[in-house]
């Protein structure tokens, strides 16, 4: 029959077309309709790897007395190390490690410490208090404009010659790798030594410190999750006298 009337066939063909397009597009609305709202689609890989990083501040502490130098003895982060002064050494380490910047404390011998760093890209902060303890260093480091608005802080000792540029990557990948939400511990052996990675959200008990403490009663206390990462002996290697210095292969000037 639909040879005799084409035309009313080829009618019949086109409607049955449109009428299964408007269905399907009808199904099509529908199930946009039903899908949930404010649910965010999960990262593709890509995405997931062009998040940003949690930023590190490295903060080096340099400011303190040396007292057990002796009165008028040389100080030690003057002390030279391969023909540099220590203080100059570690903030190079700090420079050449994974970080977003590097702050430097200065106190007790300011002007000679200072010049010690002269051409190296860090910010110098001045700790007037530097004679009350590494409190006031602590709050001064992490309270300085280039520190403040980091996710965590690398607290540096200026007399820590050993540690390694490695060893600062190691904790700020572990650091990253939870997010900047842990605090991150140098240890040797599972004793716990320095540097130290404290996460922005102890920000607020840092600032209640005070005298001559650090940050380890804060780590203990703080119910964050530690994160000990082995750096061997230079973990514990600092050089508080004459005699620490020259057996860590220092020379002593002025």
């Amino acid at each position: 029959m639909c040879a005799v009337l084409t035309e009313n066939c080829f009618d019949l063909m086109l409607n049955s077309i449109l009428t299964v397009r408007r269905r399907m597009r009808d199904v099509i609305v529908v199930a946009i309709r039903e899908l949930p709202m404010n649910v965010a689609p999960p990262l593709r890989d890509n995405e997931k790897d062009n998040r940003l990083p949690a930023t590190v501040a490295a903060v080096v502490l340099a400011a303190g007395k040396a007292s057990r130098m002796g009165e008028s003895g040389p100080h030690k982060l003057l002390a030279e190390f391969d023909g540099e002064p220590l203080v100059r050494r570690v903030a190079k380490t700090a420079l050449a490690a994974d970080v977003d910047s590097v702050i430097v404390l200065t106190g007790h011998r300011r002007n000679e410490v200072e010049a010690a760093l002269l051409g190296l890209e860090v910010t110098i902060v001045y700790n007037p208090g530097y004679a009350s303890g590494m409190a006031s260093s602590l709050i001064s480091g992490y309270s300085s404009v280039v520190a403040r608005d980091a996710n965590g802080v690398l607290v540096m000792l200026a007399d820590m010659p050993a540690v390694t540029v490695d060893d600062l990557d190691a904790l700020i990948s572990s650091f990253r790798v939870a997010s900047g939400k842990a605090i991150v511990r140098a240890v040797s052996r599972g004793k716990r030594g320095n540097p130290v990675i404290l996460p922005r959200s102890l920000g607020e008990a840092v600032m209640r410190l005070e005298g001559d403490v650090g940050a380890r009663h804060l780590i203990e206390a703080s119910g964050i999750p530690v994160i000990d990462v082995d750096i061997g002996d230079a973990a514990h290697l600092d050089v508080d006298t004459p005699e620490a210095v020259i057996a860590a292969g220092g020379i002593l000037i002025g």
